[in-house]
């Protein structure tokens, strides 16, 4: 296998923002997903619309789209991009549906793109934006909720192709 080198940081050792600016524009699409867990009683709360602070997954699905397309501005080395598709969708997860036995919301995000570099990290950040919006909206009745399995599920497009997680880690 060929070494792989990190690509921001350049010979010298400093971090860098990768030039992109010989690389074609292609279709480039990306899927990420994350979970918070916590009481089945907060999850009734949410799911019965009964949560003081209102619709929470409505809120969290608008706080996803609004960070996939901030994320320039959170990730120091990210290019910002012209992003075409972001949707989020969180699912309330019941006693019995995990392995684990957690309930919670999971979020799943696709974000898409046509352009010269990846789109995962907008993924990923619209995942983890969601839940923190989950939990910042349900805090006074579980600060006990946990974020988990923050990760990239799916990606397509540019000089890599396609790239899919399977079932263990990689």
């Amino acid at each position: 296998m060929a070494e792989q080198q990190l690509t921001h940081i350049d010979e010298a050792g400093d971090v860098r923002m990768v030039d992109v600016s010989q690389k074609a524009d292609t279709e480039r699409v990306a899927v990420a997903e994350g979970f918070i867990a916590m009481r089945p009683e907060t999850l009734e709360l949410i799911t019965s619309g009964a949560a003081a602070k209102g619709d929470v997954l409505a809120c969290a699905r608008v706080a996803g789209v609004m960070a996939a397309k901030k994320t320039s501005e959170l990730i120091p080395m990210c290019h910002p991009l012209n992003i075409t598709k972001a949707k989020v969708s969180c699912e309330p997860v019941r006693e019995g549906q995990r392995e684990d036995g957690l309930v919670g919301i999971h979020v799943v995000t696709t974000c898409g793109v046509t352009g010269k570099t990846g789109i995962e990290m907008e993924a990923l950040t619209a995942a983890s934006v969601a839940c923190l919006t989950v939990y910042d909206m349900c805090k006074a009745v579980d600060r006990g909720m946990e974020i988990m399995d923050v990760r990239l599920l799916k990606k397509d497009g540019g000089k890599t192709g396609l790239w899919e997680r399977s079932q263990g880690r990689e």
